[in-house]
């Protein structure tokens, strides 16, 4: 039995490219071993300096820019390489890392945790994320799924921050 025909793997995008300098936030996603981590890490100080400039509502304004302007990058990426959610592409964990802090104050604790439990629920995916994950194409899938596993974070975070009363 003939293997379903796969498009071929292409090369990315240069990194001047307007969709891969957001898409793997600014090269970040090319960091070796863990792309997701770097880019969700990556994300946490520019996060608290955007809170401290404006507000969490410069965060949220931020966040949903990262989500429009991530889903026309990521589809890009995606559509120029040939692959399902590429390792580079990073700007999803970027936009997603944000939302779970909009809940929190700056606290150097609750970001930390708050980057450990996205990671988490990034890696697990719960439920619809991982259906969105496997079933949904192009730069809305690649960002859905990630903001989705963030709103599990973010109420797990907020729990603990409301519980230890930081």
């Amino acid at each position: 039995m003939k293997a379903p025909f796969r498009r071929p793997r292409l090369p990315a995008p240069p990194l001047y490219h307007p969709s891969s300098l957001i898409a793997t936030w600014f090269g970040s996603g090319h960091l070796p071993w863990v792309p997701g981590t770097w880019g969700s890490l990556v994300a946490l100080p520019i996060a608290w300096l955007l809170v401290e400039a404006g507000g969490r509502q410069v965060l949220a304004v931020a966040a949903v820019l990262a989500f429009l302007l991530g889903c026309w990058a990521a589809g890009a990426y995606e559509r120029a390489t040939g692959g399902h959610d590429p390792g580079p592409v990073v700007i999803d964990e970027v936009a997603a890392q944000w939302c779970v802090l909009l809940v929190v104050p700056t606290d150097i604790v609750l970001y930390i945790v708050g980057f450990f439990l996205f990671r988490a629920a990034d890696i697990v995916k719960p439920w619809p994320a991982s259906v969105i994950d496997r079933r949904m194409q192009g730069g809305i899938g690649v960002m859905l799924d990630d903001v989705i596993a963030a709103a599990y974070a973010a109420a797990a975070l907020y729990a603990i921050w409301w519980v230890i009363g930081t």
